[in-house]
C-alpha cells in the first residue's frame, strides 16, 4: 500500500538535525539516550499525519514541522517507558536492543521524561503561527498527552480495568487514539479551520486512532519479531485485554474493518469528496489499515 515517504524523509531529516544541549556539563550520554530511541526509523506515522493535514487544510507541510517533531519526541518518550521493565518489559523496539537495555534504565527513565519536556520546549519556541494558535495547539498535545490522554489510558491498560468492550474502545481511545489524534487536532488549531471541516477531521483522527490500536493487536498475534521489530505476543505474556482476546481473530479483522470505513467516510465528507485533497490523508489511513508491521 503506497505510503506518503516524501513526508516521511522531510520529517526524518528534521529530526536528524534536533540536538538538546545543555550549559550544565557532562549532560553528553543524555542526549545521546535521547537521540538513540529518536533516530531509531519507523514510519513516523503521527508526524506524517501531522504533514499530511497540513497539506489537506492548505497550508505548507514544512510549516508545521516544528509541531511535527514534538509529536515524535512525546511518542519516542511514550516508548521508552512503555519498555521499561515496570511496564511491558520488552527488550527490542524497532529491530534494535531498548533504551533500557543499552543504556540502563535509570538512564532511560531520564531520557524519556527529557524527551517530553524538549517537546513542549521546541514547539513553543520554534513553531510559526500566531502566538494564540501555537498556544492553543500545546495545550491539545499536553491534553492528549496527560492523564484524560496516553499516560490515563496506559494508567487503565496497566490496571486491566477495561472489563467490557466498551472499557477497552475507551482505553484504547486514550492510550493510542488521543496522540494520533492530537497529529491531526494541533494542525487544525495552527490553521483556525471552520468547525464543521475540524469536526470531521477529529472524527476521522479518532477512528483511525482505534484503527491503529486493532491493527496492532492483530499484529502482535499474527507478525513475527522481525516483521515487527520488537517481540511478538508482548500482550498475551502480559494477560492484557485486546481485540483479538476479546473478540477472536476474525472479529478484529472486522472492527477493523469499520473504523477504516467510517475514518475514511469522514475524511471524505471532511473534503466534500473532493479529488486528491486529502490524498496522503487516505494513503495513510489504507496503510495502517493494511500494515503487516
Amino acid at each position: 500500500m503506497p505510503y506518503p515517504d516524501a513526508l516521511r524523509e522531510e520529517v526524518d531529516r528534521y529530526l536528524e538535525g534536533l540536538r538538546f544541549p545543555s550549559v550544565a556539563p557532562r549532560t553528553d550520554g543524555l542526549e545521546e539516550a535521547m537521540r538513540y530511541s529518536l533516530l531509531a526509523g519507523g514510519k513516523r506515522i503521527r508526524p506524517v499525519l501531522a504533514l499530511a493535514t497540513a497539506r489537506a487544510v492548505g497550508l505548507e507541510p514544512r510549516g508545521v514541522l516544528p509541531l511535527a517533531a514534538a509529536i515524535e519526541l512525546i511518542h519516542t518518550y511514550s516508548l521508552i517507558h512503555d519498555d521499561l521493565p515496570a511496564m511491558d518489559d520488552d527488550d527490542l523496539r524497532r529491530g534494535r536492543p531498548t533504551c533500557h537495555v543499552v543504556f540502563g534504565e535509570d538512564v532511560a527513565i531520564l531520557a524519556g521524561d527529557a524527551l517530553y519536556a524538549e517537546a513542549f520546549r521546541h514547539l513553543l519556541t520554534a513553531q510559526d503561527g500566531a502566538p494564540d494558535r501555537v498556544l492553543a495547539a500545546a495545550r491539545e498535545l499536553a491534553a492528549a498527552t496527560g492523564v484524560d490522554g496516553m499516560v490515563g489510558g496506559q494508567y487503565l491498560d496497566v490496571q486491566g480495568v477495561a472489563e467490557t468492550p466498551e472499557d477497552l474502545r475507551r482505553l484504547h481511545e486514550l492510550k493510542t487514539g488521543r496522540l494520533i489524534g492530537a497529529s491531526v487536532a494541533c494542525v487544525l488549531l495552527l490553521a483556525a479551520m471552520p468547525d464543521d471541516v475540524a469536526q470531521q477531521l477529529r472524527r476521522y483522527a479518532a477512528e483511525l486512532g482505534v484503527l491503529f490500536q486493532i491493527v496492532d493487536d492483530i499484529l502482535d498475534v499474527t507478525g513475527t519479531d522481525d516483521a515487527l521489530g520488537k517481540p511478538q505476543g508482548s500482550d498475551e505474556r502480559h494477560g492484557k485485554r485486546t481485540y483479538v482476546s476479546e473478540f477472536g481473530l476474525a472479529g478484529a479483522r472486522r472492527l477493523a474493518g469499520e473504523c477504516h470505513a467510517a475514518a475514511r467516510q469522514a475524511l471524505t465528507q471532511a473534503t466534500d469528496g473532493r479529488d486528491g485533497a486529502a490524498a496522503e490523508l487516505e494513503q495513510i489511513t489504507d496503510f495502517i489499515f493494511t500494515r503487516t508491521s
